[in-house]
This record gives structure tokens, C-alpha cells and sequence, in this order.
């Protein structure tokens, strides 16, 4: 799959002689957003090859996981089962009443019950009270996830460095993987708490050309301030490239300050991968009373 690069263009990037590309993920499907469709590739077909007729998954009230896997299962004929954190609010916000339309079952659970997700006692209750069902983890992360991201890059995207938004690290991982020996991967965390999660990277790469840079979480996950949207939203007016705000307009926000900064020399070549996530911003609007772009 050829996946769309767009450059560019700001006079920062002229002065400091650095070229910026943006990988448009956002563009490969319009429900299975961005890096979902690449982490869902080999799950779904493992699912079939094993003849399970169920997929389940877990994931918060606006997760982009849930609202890809949704659509997936009921494009090739599987049934779905979301496990969602928290509990049921009515009417449903965009991304649950989105995944309703796609006949996805969803079982609300509460937040300690929900970090209990990964024990095998949990998966054996939801067995026995949903039973049988092919298991994708919360945001879609597993060894088939990063086989599926490995197929990212192409033989075209040369750059010298790849950033990219981490979430649950299958995406970089796939990354770091298909990266050339010459290239710098950076990841750009969502989340506070990145300790156990680096641990799991280091499982799933075959490489040590990485690093994280954790000064762009912007207090929290799912967190964003006045800074943040009016980035997001001049972004999209000068180029026409929507950004998210849990992963991708907080990644482009830090590439951006560290090219500021002369953290990259001059010369330099960055890719920024846009992981969608687009979806979101609906329930960001809703919820906050703001105005984020929600279409490409």
C-alpha cells in the first residue's frame, strides 16, 4: 500500500534548514483509522484461521481502537464485543454510538475492575458469561499488531528521522523494526507512566535506534489546553491536515518546539507519522465545548 507523504512548508522550516514530512495514515481508510488498519491486518486474519466468530477488545469511551474494530469485524462477518472503562452515559457519545451502528456488544466496566483486563482470571469470567472469542488487547497491541505496522515505511521514506505518537507502542514498534540503521526513531509518549510500557518495546524490536521524548504529553492523556487547540486548528488552516488531539497533534506540537530548539541539525529530514485518530475529535467538542477539525 502507497501511502500518501506531504510536505511542509513554514518559514521555521526554511530558516533551520529542515525538511518536514507528514505520513498520512489518516487517509488509508475512512473508519479504520490510520495505524489501526495496519495493527488489525494480521489479527483479523489470525481470527479467521483459528474460526473464531468474535472479536474482543477493550478500550475507553472515545477510543479509536474500538471504533476500528467496530467497523472491522462487521466488514468481514465477525461479531464484537467491547469492553468499555467506566460506566454507560446516555445518550452515547459520537465514537460509542458510532460502534452501536456497527452492531459492537458493549459491556461497561468499572475502573478497577478494568486494570484487572490482562489476568487470566478476568478473561476467564468474560468467557464463561460471553463465551468463545479471538482477544485483541486494549488499543490493538500485540506481536501481529507490530507486523502489521512494520509495513508502514517504504522503500521511499528515507528521512533522517521518524516520529511518531505512542500510545500503547505497537505503532513505533512496527517502526522501529522497518527503520534503516541510518534512521532515528523518536516516539512521542500519550500517556504518564511510560516505565512498564518501554519495557514491552524492547520485547517486540530488533533495533536500539530510538528514544522517547516525554515533554508533549500536555498533563495528561486525553488532556489538551488553549496552546494545544489553537495548534491543532492553525495547523489545519495553513496545510489541511487535520490533527487529533490525544496522539498526533501532540506529536506535531513537540516536533515543531524541538526543531525551535535546534534539536535537530541542520540538513535534517523528519517524517511524522499521522496515526488518524480523527474520530475523537467529535467527542473532544462535545465534551469540551471546543472546535477541533473532525473531517480530511
Amino acid at each position: 500500500m502507497k501511502i500518501e507523504s506531504q510536505e511542509i512548508s513554514l518559514p521555521l522550516l526554511k530558516e533551520k534548514d529542515i525538511r518536514l514530512f507528514v505520513k498520512r495514515l489518516d487517509k488509508v481508510h475512512p473508519f479504520i483509522s490510520g495505524n489501526k488498519w495496519f495493527k488489525l491486518k494480521y489479527n483479523l486474519i489470525e481470527a479467521k484461521k483459528l474460526g473464531h466468530d468474535t472479536l474482543l477488545t477493550f478500550g475507553g469511551a472515545y477510543s479509536n481502537h474500538i471504533a476500528a474494530t467496530a467497523f472491522s469485524a462487521k466488514a468481514n462477518g465477525f461479531k464484537s464485543v467491547g469492553i468499555i472503562r467506566g460506566e454507560e452515559h446516555l445518550p452515547l457519545n459520537p465514537t460509542l454510538a458510532f460502534v452501536r451502528k456497527n452492531n459492537m456488544e458493549l459491556n461497561y466496566v468499572n475502573r478497577s475492575d478494568y486494570r484487572l483486563k490482562t489476568t487470566a482470571n478476568f478473561l476467564d469470567k468474560l468467557k464463561t458469561q460471553l463465551g468463545d472469542f479471538y482477544l485483541l488487547p486494549e488499543g490493538g497491541t500485540n506481536e501481529l499488531a507490530v507486523k502489521g505496522t512494520s509495513e508502514i515505511l517504504d522503500g521511499g521514506d528515507t528521512q533522517d528521522y521518524i516520529c511518531c505518537p505512542v500510545g500503547t507502542g505497537g505503532t513505533i514498534a512496527g517502526l522501529i523494526n522497518a527503520s534503516n540503521n541510518k534512521q532515528k526513531v523518536i516516539g512521542f509518549p500519550a500517556i504518564k507512566g511510560f516505565d512498564g510500557l518501554e519495557k514491552d518495546i524492547k520485547n517486540w524490536v530488533n533495533k536500539q535506534n530510538y528514544k522517547f521524548i516525554n515533554n508533549y504529553i500536555c498533563d495528561g492523556y486525553a488532556k489538551l489546553n488553549k496552546e494545544l487547540v489553537e495548534f491543532i486548528n492553525q495547523f489545519y488552516l495553513m496545510h489541511n491536515i487535520p490533527l487529533d488531539a490525544v496522539y498526533t497533534g501532540k506529536m506535531l506540537f513537540g516536533v515543531l518546539d524541538l526543531i525551535i530548539k535546534d534539536y535537530f541539525p541542520k540538513g535534517s529530514s523528519i517524517l511524522a507519522i499521522h496515526t488518524g485518530g480523527l474520530q475523537g475529535n467529535k467527542g473532544m467538542n462535545e465534551r469540551l465545548g471546543i472546535s477541533l477539525p473532525t473531517e480530511l
